[in-house]
């Protein structure tokens, strides 16, 4: 389907919702950018867990963040649990504020619904010529993650997010990763189209590594967990990221307690720097560059064809999606009740 058709989808499903036309289109925006950047986890497949957090009322509609501490770069927001898109968009915006004002500025968020691709947040910021870094955990539901060696969740897939500015407002390299091998949207789209989940990155309720989805979603499920990536090394990065995204701004860390809010919390520590501040301003772009050549340089391993910089997959991605996004027909069919359930006609899906 083409991505302004999808787009015009989303808007109206939002609007159906009670969000204004800015609400909506910060929404449609970001979940968009998700698929144009070939991440389909963190895509328009999240509208309908975005209805339902709104039906339930742990979704509130055209919320704006609350200020909880300024001291000129350290600036703490309480998303309020309103869409994460409005909450993240709004850091972002005040950490390039207080950036270009103090050379770097500390901002935390804590409290919002979720807020979607890390890697959109920092490339907002990037494009303002700011390096940013950003830790995030996810709480408000039952973990996800299994610790290295645990054999139950006790972890969210915990994003950890750098971004480098480069020319023309786009990145020199970013790096978006959750701590886990994979995202949970991830095992949802492959349970979606009847697919297996990589090796080596699932567990199912007795610990036991699998390739079944299902362990984690349908009727079957009966919980499972992600492994995270690279053993004690992407574990101990998920602790982090609990720690500096929630617990050092206030937030919710994942706790029994915490699970049983029944939504998707986010809260996220974005540290931005203004290289003009740091000495860098005039050769940060052209060291960058000539470092990622010498990287490419290199002769390749066997079984490669090319070295990739972080960022290059989202870059290609959306010259492939920009004509046609793919969506499956699961999928298709969640968006169709999502869109049912605010009163929006299944004819708007296929609006021009």
């Amino acid at each position: 389907m083409h991505p302004d058709q999808l787009h015009h989808f989303i808007r109206q499903v939002v609007a159906g919702m009670g969000s204004t036309e800015r609400e909506a289109e910060l929404v449609a925006d970001q979940l968009i950018g998700a698929n144009l950047a070939g991440h389909d986890s963190h895509g328009i497949g999240m509208l309908p867990s975005y209805v339902e957090g709104w039906s339930n009322h742990k979704l509130k509609i055209n919320g704006a963040p609350t200020t909880v501490i300024d001291r000129g770069p350290i600036v703490v927001l309480d998303g309020n649990h309103g869409f994460g898109q409005v909450m993240a968009y709004a850091a972002a915006e005040t950490a390039i504020e207080r950036a270009r004002a103090h050379g770097v500025a500390v901002v935390g968020l804590r409290n919002s619904y979720h807020i979607g691709r890390i890697g959109h947040w920092a490339e907002q910021i990037a494009a303002a010529g700011l390096v940013s870094i950003h830790f995030v955990n996810v709480s408000g539901h039952e973990p996800l993650v299994a610790p290295y060696g645990g054999a139950l969740a006790r972890l969210g897939t915990n994003p950890f997010c750098v971004a480098i500015p480069g020319r023309d407002g786009r990145p020199a390299a970013l790096l978006d990763m959750a701590t886990s091998k994979i995202a949970f949207g991830k095992a949802r789209v492959a349970y979606n189209r009847g697919e297996s989940v990589p090796a080596d990155c699932l567990l199912d309720r007795d610990g036991r590594v699998t390739t079944d989805p299902t362990g984690m979603f349908g009727p079957t499920a009966t919980g499972g967990a992600l492994i995270a990536f690279g053993e004690h090394k992407g574990s101990g990065l998920a602790l982090m990221c609990e720690l500096l995204g929630a617990a050092l701004i206030g937030g919710l860390v994942m706790s029994p307690e915490s699970a049983g809010i029944g939504a998707i919390v986010n809260n996220m520590l974005t540290i931005a720097l203004d290289p003009q501040a740091l000495g860098g301003g005039s050769t940060l772009i052209d060291e960058a560059n000539a470092f990622l050549d010498y990287m490419r340089s290199s002769a390749l391993r066997e079984g490669f064809d090319e070295i990739l910089i972080p960022g290059e997959p989202e870059q290609r991605a959306r010259m492939v999606r920009a004509a046609a996004i793919d969506v499956d027909a699961t999928t298709l069919g969640q968006l169709r009740d999502a869109a049912a359930a605010v009163g929006v006609s299944d004819a708007v899906f296929w609006a021009d």
